[in-house]
């Protein structure tokens, strides 16, 4: 017990030492190790904040803090702010972790061993690059079960470095980062909860080819790319409509306090509302719900009400409440968020809770209802701040949608 005490002691006061530089020794590298033999590879700084440690998630130029790490004895215990994701690992050394990552999903949990060392860059880079893969290609990955589904990919390198994302109907692939080494390109991202891993061959400059998509511990599709600054994806895939003849929608579902809200009510009478359609498990949801409740903080004196109706991984009120109260806490939502009661997977989902809408196709979607209580526009899909100049251009539509309904009349008033 007491040579435990000791090494626990030493190991902690390591800890601070590292910590206390500041500079690249606080950079470690973690491998998500998938039973097939590859490793899923990210980067997070460890540091203090407010005296205590706090480490932040790094994909390219994002830095995503995460402050619920807690060490005791020769363990460190890590809760993602977000997501149902936390890290249980053993302190080999001040340099060196291993452990479990646990997240939860719709069924089994999903369970993976890591090992994380202090160590700043993520994959080795052994050759000059074939070429040089910055510009805009057309992308076609291939589900397990052969159906292709298109995406674009936008990428920006310097030497064997390289940054970007893959852009799909439904939202953005968030941060990525990497290395062409040679003629392999390799790209990475974990954001709390959601791991992905991108090997492709690179053929001259205008072609990858035997590409591998990653995800988790079991997910994997194939995909190709060629260079094509033209590149377009269909809109049809994710676009949602309300159904012939229907112009309204009508809800009643439980907020986070099991107090049921319903829609339409005399709350909102003459005002513009935002309904955003998510779920906690979701990463575009998350930036979404940043932008929204920024916006939000903005907008609320000035005629406009958002509202989230969220579809979680469970049935199960409690478990999604826990969820969605981190996500209410880390992005300081005020506006309600209603939970559906229906899970994001069940087939019905669109039946069982708004029923006048076609399908609901993509998470999130946008809802935006005009001050006489009528749909007036669906935006299903969402490109975050990983794609740039998109989410620029989501923004100016966003506000523009917005400004224009503020300036309509009601009609029934």
């Amino acid at each position: 017990m007491i040579i435990r005490k000791f090494v626990s002691f030493f190991l902690l006061v390591s800890f601070f030492l590292i910590v206390g530089y500041g500079n690249a020794q606080n950079v470690w590298t973690v491998k998500l190790l998938r039973p097939d033999g590859h490793a899923i590879v990210f980067n997070f700084e460890l540091t203090q904040l407010n005296k205590k440690p706090v480490l932040y998630l790094i994909n390219g130029a994002d830095k995503f803090l995460v402050d619920n790490v807690v060490f005791k004895n020769d363990s460190v215990f890590i809760q993602m702010p977000v997501f149902e994701s936390q890290f249980k690992a053993r302190i080999v050394s001040p340099t060196e972790w291993q452990g479990l990552w646990k997240k939860g999903t719709s069924g089994a949990p999903v369970i993976l061993p890591f090992e994380a060392k202090v160590q700043s860059q993520k994959f080795a880079v052994t050759q000059t690059p074939v070429a040089n893969l910055s510009g805009r290609w057309q992308v076609t990955f291939i589900r397990p079960n052969g159906t292709p589904r298109p995406a674009i990919a936008e990428f920006v390198q310097h030497n064997n470095t390289i940054t970007g994302t893959f852009l799909t109907p439904s939202g953005d692939y968030r941060y990525l980062s990497g290395i062409v080494n040679g003629d392999t390109l390799k790209l990475s991202t974990f954001d709390g909860g959601h791991a992905y891993l991108f090997e492709a061959v690179v053929q001259q400059d205008s072609l990858l080819k035997n590409g591998f998509f990653y995800s988790d511990a079991t997910g994997l599709e194939k995909f190709s790319a060629f260079k094509n600054q033209n590149a377009q994806l269909p809109d049809s895939i994710a676009a949602t409509y309300m159904k012939p003849g229907e112009t309204t929608l009508h809800f009643t579902f439980p907020n986070l306090n099991h107090q049921p809200i319903s829609f339409p009510n005399a709350n909102l009478k003459n005002k513009v509302v935002i309904l955003q359609i998510m779920g906690s498990w979701c990463p575009n949801c998350m930036d979404e719900t940043q932008f929204l409740s920024k916006f939000y903080q903005q907008y609320k004196n000035k005629g406009v009400e958002v509202m989230a109706l969220a579809y979680e991984l469970s049935t199960d009120f409690n478990r999604s409440k826990a969820s969605l109260e981190k996500f209410k806490q880390r992005f300081n939502v005020q506006y309600p968020i209603l939970i559906t009661g229906v899970a994001v997977n069940d087939s019905s989902k669109t039946e069982k809770t708004l029923p006048q809408l076609q399908a609901i196709k993509v998470f999130p979607t946008l809802i935006f209802i005009g001050k006489d209580g009528k749909v007036a526009k669906i935006d299903a899909g969402f490109y975050g701040p990983g794609a740039g100049e998109h989410y620029k251009k989501f923004q100016e539509e966003f506000y523009q949608t917005v400004q224009y309904l503020l300036q309509q009349k009601n009609n029934n008033e």
